[in-house]
């Protein structure tokens, strides 16, 4: 067994040697690479009940990194947060690999949908080319590309947050007896601002019983959706057409809540994240 294990490792780590030459990459990986997302480049949440205090503060955003011991709310639909590994994470044939981690319940989950991207260009920032990872509501009834909600700024901090969709929508992050700070993010200095991705169905809420709201989650495929964490197959990526993409490693990850929805008593539904982990590093 020890020496499969060995021999497993040192194939992982000529996969990913291998990647870098091909993508062109400058920096090193060794085989002691953090398993785990370690680089916070952008916390952009949407409005709503922990937003301003843990878990819906920077603070929050970077204390998920390196482990999945934190916890970072993404507010309602839109909000997300971009990460990064100090390493690619090589797309293996035919297995999951990565994991996001999230809070969710057998009953209640609060589904994101993920995006990644390979570091074409090799400057270890993430300015390539996003793409979606196809899960199992894609084009479903409901499902819907190129979506966005815009969030105003209320006039008095204790304010409900008014938002418009690009449907003709209209609606409210309404505040709750529960979090009394501002909903609307406090560093935004914008009276607006414009959330885009593509919206998940909402057809698996249920508020028949308004003490017992259930979020069932979707098949697979999303963030924040099953209990113990969401495994993800790279291969499952897509471009804008919706067309499949042959990426060797992905760089980054972008997780971003996925239904605009009202739960009642409950507040609005907000992806949670805890943490992102390469599965093929033992």
């Amino acid at each position: 067994m020890k020496k499969d294990s060995f021999m497993k490792q040192a194939l992982l780590y000529t996969m990913s040697i291998l990647c870098l030459t091909a993508c062109n990459k400058k920096e090193d990986v060794v085989p002691v690479s953090n398993r785990y997302v370690v680089n916070l480049f952008e916390y952009k949440p949407a409005p709503g009940q922990f937003i301003n205090k843990a878990p819906g503060n920077i603070e929050s955003a970077e204390g998920i990194l390196g482990g999945r011991e934190g916890l970072v709310s993404l507010g309602a639909y839109g909000g997300y947060i971009v990460l990064g590994f100090d390493h690619p994470v090589v797309n293996q044939e035919g297995e999951d690999d990565f994991v996001v981690y999230g809070n969710s319940q057998a009953e209640f989950a609060e589904p994101g949908v993920i995006w990644v991207m390979q570091d074409a260009n090799g400057n270890g920032v993430p300015d390539d080319t996003w793409y979606e990872i196809k899960g199992s509501a894609y084009n479903t009834d409901g499902y819907l590309r190129d979506y966005e909600v815009t969030y105003f700024k209320p006039e008095s901090s204790d304010g409900d947050v008014s938002w418009r969709d690009s449907q003709g929508n209209e609606g409210a992050i309404k505040r709750n007896t529960y979090h009394n700070q501002p909903y609307y993010p406090e560093w935004l200095d914008a009276t607006s601002y414009t959330l885009t991705g593509s919206r998940l169905p909402s057809t698996n809420i249920d508020k028949t019983v308004p003490t017992y709201v259930k979020s069932m989650p979707f098949e697979w495929g999303y963030a924040d959706n099953t209990v113990g964490g969401d495994k993800v197959d790279i291969d499952n990526a897509i471009d804008h057409n919706g067309d499949k993409v042959e990426l060797q490693a992905i760089d980054f990850v972008k997780i971003q809540t996925g239904i605009q929805a009202d739960l009642g008593w409950l507040g609005e539904l907000s992806t949670e994240i805890s943490g992102i982990e390469d599965l093929h590093i033992p």
